[in-house]
């Protein structure tokens, strides 16, 4: 199988051997996010593979336009790109690389998109990894917050927002000690295109709740979440910890969205432990 048009061979990062590590990255970022990890992994002996998700990254292709339900006339012409579009591009890739089952890791979005891999394709995953995630759909509040937000950007661009989002993604220990984080942080916002920022933000507004999917998914499991997440709180990870039998639940003191960006060493410590549980 060719790889969809929304991702190439260009748009990822593939290093190491197996068994494969496959990271998915949060809003409104890009596979750079991984940067620590891919490293840290691959020299470990595993194959990490990280790709710009749909919209994303130096290339931005759109998905289908869909007419909606917003009360809002001016989103129905917003191109609308669903969790389920990326995952299955994520399966894509698998297919290209020749890689049949993976650990499905993923931050924010990327756990979105995790969900629904698992949910579509759950005979390729190996094990589940959701950080700064949740299960629940959004309600009406966030679903127009999301929309506001469409507006904005495709508006203004993305530079009033990173600047508003950077004090809910990092620590207050990040923002004071840690400009190169900071920096890396605001420069993946910026580069972000708004139109695909805007399809994806109107997938996530639309995802289902992925509550009900917790009980049924097989595979081992771990929960990562950062002590100060005002986005996705500790207790949206120890919701998903109590549905998710057998899994691991791992706190991450010093950090609030960016865990694996802002604790670096602790996030690689807590998947490799978990790796090792069961490989």
């Amino acid at each position: 199988m060719r790889l969809s048009a929304s991702m190439n061979m260009n748009d990822l990062q593939d290093a190491g051997k197996d068994p494969g590590i496959l990271l998915l990255h949060g809003y409104p970022f890009n596979r750079s996010m991984w940067r620590e990890q891919v490293d840290f992994f691959s020299a470990q002996g595993y194959r990490v593979v990280a790709p710009d998700l749909r919209g994303f990254g130096e290339r931005v292709p759109q998905t289908s336009v869909s007419e909606s339900d917003e009360p809002d006339h001016r989103l129905r012409s917003v191109p609308l790109t669903t969790m389920a579009d990326m995952a299955s591009d994520v399966a894509a890739l698998m297919d290209e690389l020749r890689i049949g089952q993976a650990v499905i890791c993923g931050l924010s979005m990327g756990g979105y998109v995790a969900f629904e891999f698992a949910h579509l394709f759950p005979a390729r995953v190996s094990a589940l990894v959701l950080a700064g995630t949740r299960a629940p759909a959004d309600n009406e509040q966030e679903k127009q917050a999301r929309f506001q937000q469409v507006e904005l950007m495709l508006a203004n661009g993305m530079t009033g927002i990173a600047e508003a989002s950077l004090p809910k993604l990092l620590s207050s220990r990040t923002l004071a000690e840690e400009p190169e984080v900071v920096a890396r942080v605001r420069e993946m916002i910026l580069r972000a295109a708004p139109e695909g920022a805007a399809a994806a933000q109107r997938g996530m507004a639309a995802r289902r709740d992925y509550s009900d999917d917790l009980p049924n998914i097989k595979a081992p499991a771990l929960v990562i979440v950062g002590r100060e997440d005002p986005i996705r709180p500790v207790a949206d990870a120890e919701f998903m910890h109590r549905a998710l039998s057998g899994s691991a639940l791992v706190i991450i003191e010093d950090a609030a969205h960016m865990t694996n960006m802002e604790q670096p060493e602790v996030f690689n410590r807590a998947l490799q432990e978990f790796l090792r549980s069961f490989h």
